[in-house]
């Protein structure tokens, strides 16, 4: 194999002065860039189990640069939201995501797509590691007709293909995360649901009551507290007698993982995932991660925490840098290569932002649509009761 990428190697040279600079990358794309490496991870904490998430974590250079695209990607949308909503043109609720990109991404790379998740209203990152594209957030974002959810949903309500939100009532998803759960386990396809939530909501009656039901029935459910310090304003030491959420299911297994980290959440992601299929019933995490912006677009983010602070993680524990700095040490990437990613998905996020800044809003006939699946056409009253609208599934 080192033989024959010599060979490709040696021939993309030869051509190099007739085809110009871009065959040099090439040449060492195919010949000089590590194929993969192994990476020592942190160690996670455990509640009752004995064997944990291996300490060691395999890149391979595909997977190194989708996911450094991938959270590059979710990184460049919501600094643009951010914009886009000081401009007024996206109006209403808005809640980023930046700086908890190796959650998302690293979940999404430890189960796979036929399995379900469900989250809070911080749903723009999982949106697109489910199959959104960036130009349907955008339009969702500004309530446009190409929107994800048509322009009806905005930022906390966007869905996709065994995707169900976005959810803004806090803390609600969990148990309707855990009725996903029960129809996997119903329908017998080795399949499961992740449920996702925030330190904040982790004090709610009702995630303790579908702890107690998951743990009952055994349902193939990875509950996942995403911990990034603040409860809107408020951080955990304030908040909650018990800040070790991963022991807070008691009778269910639990894990803290570096959520800074997309290989150590991808390695806990697997063992959760391998824990739910083999019928042990729900298993929790806890991702100890950090958002950059506020709570939301409305929260400033600097008068319950310093700004210093948010700089020592952005220096220290930047998920999107960690991987950069691992790949390019180990000669997985080129800073050229990793440079034109950027280029690239700036281009991206700004042909998205176009889309979503001129095309139309949603006409009136279309509000009530899709209200069922699958369903004759019928009529929904309006705001009175002469007033009728149709709605098509």
């Amino acid at each position: 194999m080192r033989k024959m990428l010599s060979l490709i190697s040696s021939a993309l040279r030869l051509s190099a002065g007739r085809t110009g600079s871009r065959v040099v990358v090439s040449a060492r794309t195919y010949a000089d860039f590590t194929p993969q490496a192994t990476f020592d991870i942190k160690k996670c904490d455990l509640h009752k189990l004995e064997d944990g998430p291996p300490l060691q974590a395999v890149l391979t250079r595909e997977e190194g640069l989708k996911y450094y695209r991938t959270m590059q990607v979710m990184r460049r949308m919501e600094l643009k939201a951010d914009q886009l909503y000081k401009q007024k043109i996206i109006r209403g609720f808005c809640h980023l995501y930046d700086g908890q990109e190796a959650c998302a991404v690293g979940i999404e790379a430890g189960i796979n797509l036929t399995d379900h998740l469900i989250t809070a209203y911080r749903a723009h990152g999982y949106t697109l590691t489910r199959g959104g594209t960036v130009r349907e957030i955008m339009a969702e974002l500004t309530g446009r007709r190409g929107g994800i959810a048509k322009g009806k949903g905005g930022s906390m309500h966007m869905y996709t293909k065994n995707f169900y939100g976005g959810n803004g009532i806090v803390g609600a998803q969990v148990p309707l995360g855990a009725g996903v759960a029960l129809a996997c386990k119903y329908q017998g396809k080795n399949e499961l649901c992740v449920c996702l939530y925030g330190d904040g909501a982790a004090n709610q009656g009702q995630i303790f009551e579908t702890y107690n039901m998951a743990s009952l029935w055994k349902l193939p459910c990875i509950f996942i507290c995403e911990n990034n310090k603040y409860g809107m304003g408020t951080s955990v030491e304030r908040a909650a007698a018990s800040t070790d959420y991963y022991k807070r299911g008691d009778f269910i297994p639990g894990l803290r993982v570096d959520g800074m980290d997309v290989l150590c959440v991808r390695e806990a992601t697997k063992f959760a995932a391998e824990h739910c299929r083999s019928g042990k019933g729900p298993i929790l995490m806890e991702l100890q991660t950090y958002r950059y912006h506020g709570h939301s677009m409305s929260d400033p983010g600097v008068s319950y925490r310093t700004r210093e602070e948010i700089q020592e993680v952005r220096s220290k524990s930047d998920p999107i840098s960690m991987l950069k700095d691992r790949m390019l040490n180990n000669n997985m990437a080129s800073v050229e290569e990793l440079k034109e990613i950027d280029v690239e998905v700036r281009k991206e996020i700004e042909d998205a932002a176009q889309f979503a800044t001129t095309d139309p809003e949603p006409p009136l006939e279309d509000l009530c649509n899709h209200i069922f699946c699958n369903e004759p056409p019928m009529e929904v009253r309006g705001t009175n009761p002469w007033t009728k609208l149709k709605s098509v599934s």
